[in-house]
């Protein structure tokens, strides 16, 4: 009994120093096998081999990134490394036009990139006050259940590591990749144009899109993110302002426009602004050389 301790003490403490050798793969493998294991059963349900609702399913899995952060942390640094990651989460102070450009500019840039596309505007419902008044509480929804999952593991993890190794531009377009590769489940299911009756067409045609508009993303949330010395409270408020006007029903109001036009509208909205990003910071993207 105690040499088979002795054995289980030994197998955790080399996986303990094989994750410390290698913290990127470490984590990125942590945020995708929690996330797509959670999501098993939700994915299941929308292609109808398991009857009920399993939508708590997909909110945990989104949580997924953030698991994997606090797990990395503690094998890195122990509890005075989750002290100092918590302290990121709280640090809120940024100059007002980082404020402004979060929680207006990118709703508008997302509404831009829906109307000016062909025939966006057939159908068009109309915005109603109470649809106006009730965007904060949606905000806030988003920021919890979306921001709060991912960016600790995306910008609060991921990123400072990546840009340390391979410099900004570089590491910002392979967290980009990858971060759009975590989402592949979701297109086996309605969220993302999948589910029951859909087949592989129409993954091969809404994936590389939905690809390109989440790299451009990514450059202008570490663009965001290096000037606001490495806020994640920021990242956060930033990726829910993304996900809000999904979730408070605005892009409802254009039912001309498919998910697919959706994915175009986010390529829209966030490559312009993103090429403009590198060419005006020549790639840097804001970062300092030896920024934490």
């Amino acid at each position: 009994m105690e040499i088979s301790n002795m054995n289980s003490a030994f197998a955790s403490k080399g996986l303990q120093k094989w994750m410390q050798q290698h913290p990127l793969f470490s984590y990125f493998f942590l945020a995708y096998a929690i996330s797509w294991i959670v999501f098993i059963p939700y994915v299941l349900a929308e292609r109808g081999y398991l009857q009920g609702n399993y939508t708590l399913f997909y909110i945990l899995h989104v949580f997924g990134p953030a698991i994997a952060a606090i797990v990395m942390t503690l094998v890195l640094t122990g509890k005075a490394g989750l002290r100092t990651f918590r302290h990121s989460l709280r640090q809120r102070r940024a100059p007002l036009q980082w404020y402004l450009f979060v929680l207006l500019g990118i709703p508008a840039l997302i509404m831009l990139g829906i109307i000016i596309q062909p025939g966006a505007l057939e159908g068009f419902t109309g915005f109603t006050i109470s649809l106006l008044a009730g965007y904060p509480f949606y905000l806030f929804a988003a920021f919890i259940g979306v921001g709060l999952g991912e960016e600790p593991g995306w910008r609060g993890f991921a990123l400072p590591r990546m840009q340390k190794q391979y410099g900004s531009l570089w590491g910002t377009l392979l967290l980009g990749i990858l971060w759009s590769c975590w989402h592949l489940p979701d297109f086996l299911t309605a969220s993302k144009g999948g589910g029951e009756g859909t087949g592989f067409t129409t993954f091969l045609t809404n994936f590389p899109i939905f690809t390109l508009a989440v790299v451009s993303l990514s450059v202008i949330m570490t663009w965001l993110y290096n000037h606001t010395k490495g806020s994640l409270f920021i990242a956060i408020l930033a990726h829910a302002s993304v996900d809000a006007p999904e979730v408070a029903g605005w892009t409802t109001l254009f039912p001309a426009v498919s998910m697919i036009g959706m994915h175009w509208a986010i390529l829209i909205a966030f490559g312009i602004p993103a090429i403009l990003i590198l060419i005006l910071t020549r790639g840097r993207l804001g970062y300092q050389t030896g920024q934490e």
